[in-house]
């Protein structure tokens, strides 16, 4: 699963600095979400694709690690990017 160049821009545009910021850990992070939302909406018609089941897991342990990450950088940027992503504590 891959995201469209448009919806990678959005994200950016969105979460980043600038338009070229991509590296950012909040891009990153949204990055991740978007591709667990689309994972999980392909398991739902899929339930044997055990391949994007440890793509998901796989995605889902490296977001986990990214807010780790901020949360112990700049927790007020954790607390409003979780608020922004809908994502819970």
């Amino acid at each position: 699963m891959k995201l469209g160049k448009e919806q990678s821009q959005e994200i950016i545009k969105t979460y980043g600095s600038s338009s070229h910021d991509s590296g950012r850990t909040e891009v990153q992070i949204a990055f991740l979400t978007t591709k667990i939302k689309l994972l999980t909406e392909h398991l739902k018609n899929y339930k044997g694709d055990t391949i994007a089941k440890y793509g998901l897991l796989k995605h889902v342990g490296k977001r986990k690690r990214f807010l780790r990450y901020l949360k112990s950088k700049d927790i007020v940027k954790y607390r409003s990017l979780l608020e922004k992503l809908g994502l819970r504590h």
